[in-house]
């Protein structure tokens, strides 16, 4: 049996109406037809996916509902020309009509010279395409199983604390999808995944100080298998004891001082590295970190790691959107930047190799050799002093073409090591490339956000706009 690919039974538990046989008989048609029509090349994707979700609020159901949904994807090429086009029809008329509509656009699109499917040597063979990942566990859950789930989530939420006076609702999603893929250079590839998630959105107040005084945070937990999601009520109480935390919050006085970033948000500062160091932001020179390659970016004691082959990890792939074989590799070493996340196109535009990227990083794992395994949060704390421990980011105020990076924020601030009092209504400030040049500390409390994992993150020194 291919492994992570749904045969009929396994299809059918999972809701799809579709099995990989299926899939593979539609890609062999488009791939034939598109030779038929004298393409020089082709290649394409057929994808399903289906899921529920629920959300409830104060108790009350405010939605359940289902979504399937379905594609083919057809890039025909034309010696360096290339034409794209999709459908949602699995008909054999629809089929031809799109490969045609791809083959159309393709005669009258300029030349590229670095369009073209990626090279042979680079796409992942037979056996490297179906490495079971352990990635897809559907979750066969009802919608009122869904509901009472979401619903102890958040009652759990409501009963931590008196203070704790409204919501704004809890949800359950549970998804799966699948997909194969093949081109004219004899890659056949394809598998099926799951993503299921709980989550809340608690407010507290506190009595008599109405809406000056109200903060809300949210908690969730997302696996790729519903068993090993938290407890709904362990989600529903975290999230409850991060709002209540951020009672009596004040502005603070304009200031430049070391900014602590929580765990669950410094994983933005490594996607902002990936941003800054991928294809398409390098070849169009809208990046600060141009021609970092081989280059120290960061600290001497920090590396990052991407390991495309974590079991039941969020961004593991056996290859890449292009069929292009994933590796594990050093994307930092010691500060000095080893690899680019290039795509076949990018790659071309920069005269390079493809990093089997296409569709972004894969799980990355950003750590400083200086970390012991005591430094949790607490150690982390005393080791910024005095400053500000950032639990929220708000805005998208990050330039990627000079490195500016200028946020709202909201989190503690710290003085001898301790949490002295809630900040919000404040604004972070600095450039990026500064930023991770002065990376002091990484925590060892690791915190994995989507395909990124990385503690709590101190940097030297920011701008803090206040009151």
């Amino acid at each position: 049996m291919l492994l992570d690919t749904p045969t009929a039974s396994t299809a059918a538990r999972a809701g799809f109406a579709y099995t990989r046989r299926q899939f593979e008989q539609l890609v062999e048609d488009a791939l034939a037809f598109a030779k038929s029509l004298g393409a020089s090349n082709a290649g394409v994707e057929v994808s399903e996916g289906v899921g529920l979700s629920v959300s409830v609020r104060k108790g009350e159901v405010e939605n359940v509902e289902r979504n399937r949904d379905k594609s083919i994807g057809v890039s025909i090429y034309l010696g360096r020309r290339r034409g794209n086009a999709s459908t949602s029809d699995f008909s054999r008329a629809a089929l031809e009509q799109t490969v045609r509509a791809a083959y159309d656009i393709a005669r009258f699109t300029a030349e590229d010279p670095a369009a073209g499917l990626p090279d042979v040597q680079d796409l992942a063979d037979a056996k490297a395409a179906e490495r079971d990942l352990d990635l897809f566990h559907p979750w066969d859950i009802t919608a009122e199983d869904s509901v009472e789930l979401a619903v102890r989530c958040e009652r759990a939420a409501l009963s931590t604390d008196r203070r704790i006076t409204n919501s704004e609702g809890a949800g359950v999603s549970a998804q799966q999808s699948h997909f194969f893929a093949g081109n004219t250079h004899g890659f056949r590839g394809g598998y099926a995944s799951s993503r299921h998630s709980l989550s809340v959105a608690p407010i507290a107040s506190l009595p008599g100080k109405g809406g000056d005084n109200m903060q809300r945070d949210a908690w969730y937990s997302s696996m790729r298998a519903p068993q090993d999601l938290a407890a709904p009520e362990a989600v529903g109480r975290y999230a409850a004891e991060r709002a209540l935390s951020r009672l009596n919050s004040r502005k603070i006085a304009t200031v430049e001082v070391p900014v602590l970033f929580e765990s669950t948000v410094a994983a933005g500062l490594l996607g902002a590295y990936v941003q800054a160091t991928s294809g398409g932001a390098l070849y169009r020179k809208s990046s600060f970190l141009l021609d970092s390659l081989g280059k120290a970016v960061l600290p001497s004691h920090i590396d990052i790691h991407e390991d495309p082959h974590k079991r039941r990890g969020k961004g593991s792939a056996p290859f890449d959107d292009e069929g292009v074989a994933t590796r594990a590799r050093d994307v930092v070493s010691g500060g000095v930047v080893q690899g680019y996340f290039l795509s076949s196109y990018s790659a071309r535009k920069l005269g390079m190799r493809t990093t089997g990227n296409a569709g972004g990083s894969q799980n990355l794992t950003l750590t400083s050799r200086l970390t012991q395994p005591r430094d949790d949060l607490d150690a982390m704390l005393r080791k910024l002093d005095r400053g500000l421990l950032v639990i929220e980011l708000m805005g998208q105020g990050v330039n990627y073409v000079t490195g500016d990076y200028s946020r709202g924020a909201a989190g503690f601030w710290v003085e001898n090591g301790r949490i002295v009092h809630p900040v919000h209504e404040i604004t972070i400030a600095g450039n990026m490339r500064d930023m991770f040049k002065s990376i002091a500390a990484v925590g060892a409390d690791a915190y994995t956000l989507g395909g990124k994992t990385i503690g709590s993150v101190l940097i030297e020194r920011m701008k803090i706009a206040g009151s």
